[in-house]
């Protein structure tokens, strides 16, 4: 059995931890070593005559890749899908299948080999937004690639799990981290084994959980995620119509997000998947869990109040470029901008069609 973890026992958990740690407080999911001697030592404790080494080169290989020396890609320029990001989503999954190991009966476990394989799928679930140097030149940033980012990260996996000693799994790997976006109905992804779907729910559970339950979540949906979205047309705005407006329209609208979304992911299509957490914390508990509700709760209690300013945090950004997250914001302020001067012309020229034309 793996190490529990003790929780915060503060009167306010959320106040007390920092903003590049792990939900216990412990771990800093910016650092890739930190993150990796924790998952090592899940891993070896759980499978203790099983080499770590293909997740290992992984780690290494991550870091390589989104730190931008890799002479192939540019580095990771993704604001909110950074690297904390994803050592976040590593880390709480490693949690998770040790956690599933040891709580279902023998015949049902994954097996050190698909715990390898579901780690290395962790540390590159988001390797789609990365640029290549070459294929990629006229994307100014990742976030270009937001509509195709999973499949992308698959196609890069099929590729990358041999070089590890992970062949057998690259021929479903591309549709395992389809659990993690939305690219696929979930309903349509179809794999032989039910071990392999078990990882797409703890996958697809983990990357929800470590966003959700990120200290700073709501400032970097707010901040990060929105200009992500206007340069990969997610917040696609037209005339009088938007998906979002900003990143304060976004914020205002996660709540729903959660509600009709996310909840229903954990709840029934990853069939409560979250709860194999609670097998490596003490008491049974389950702090990704509350950190959610932490955040969703104070959310509520700033809408309700309109008191916006109480969202103060600014979270460190782990980018290949420390002013990343500045030409993240430039290049999305630039792409409104035209968008605006585009609307501004065509209804110039609507009104010199039909003087009567109102926009």
């Amino acid at each position: 059995m793996a190490r529990q973890y003790a929780l915060l026992d503060t009167a306010d958990a959320q106040q007390d931890r920092r903003s590049d740690y792990d939900v216990t407080n412990t771990v800093r999911v910016s650092s890739p070593a930190d993150v990796r001697s924790a998952v090592q030592e899940l891993f070896e404790t759980t499978y203790p005559r099983v080499s770590f080494d293909p997740v290992w080169l992984a780690f290494h290989d991550f870091e390589l890749f989104y730190r931008g020396l890799h002479p192939d890609y540019h580095g990771v320029d993704t604001a909110y899908h950074d690297i904390q990001h994803t050592l976040d989503v590593t880390l709480a999954v490693a949690r998770l299948v040790v956690g599933y190991d040891s709580s279902v009966e023998t015949g049902d476990r994954l097996g050190p080999e698909r715990a390898r394989f579901t780690l290395v799928s962790a540390l590159f679930h988001d390797f789609g937004y990365l640029r290549h140097r070459e294929r990629d030149r006229d994307a100014a940033n990742g976030a270009e690639f937001t509509l195709s980012h999973v499949s992308r990260g698959g196609t890069f996996l099929e590729g990358y799990l041999p070089k590890v000693g992970l062949a057998e799994f690259a021929p479903v790997v591309g549709r395992v981290v389809q659990f993690t976006g939305y690219e696929m109905s979930l309903d349509d992804i179809e794999l032989d084994d039910p071990r392999d779907s078990t990882i797409g729910h703890l996958l697809g559970t983990a990357d929800l959980l470590a966003q959700l339950a990120d200290r700073c979540y709501l400032e970097k949906c707010r901040d990060r995620l929105y200009p992500e979205f206007v340069l990969g047309n997610v917040a696609t705005i037209s005339g009088t119509a938007a998906n979002y407006w900003s990143g304060m329209d976004l914020l205002g609208k996660t709540l729903s997000f959660y509600q009709q979304s996310a909840q229903y992911r954990l709840e029934h299509s990853f069939n409560r998947a979250y709860r194999y957490a609670e097998a490596v914390f003490v008491h049974g508990e389950n702090p990704y869990m509350a950190f959610i509700q932490k955040n969703l709760m104070f959310l509520k209690t700033i809408k309700e109040k309109e008191d916006w300013e109480k969202l103060r945090r600014r979270p460190p950004c782990s980018l290949a470029d420390p002013f990343g997250e500045a030409r993240l914001m430039a290049l999305a302020m630039r792409k409104l901008r035209t968008i605006s001067e585009a609307q501004r012309e065509e209804s110039a020229r609507l009104r010199a069609l039909n003087p009567a034309f109102t926009f």
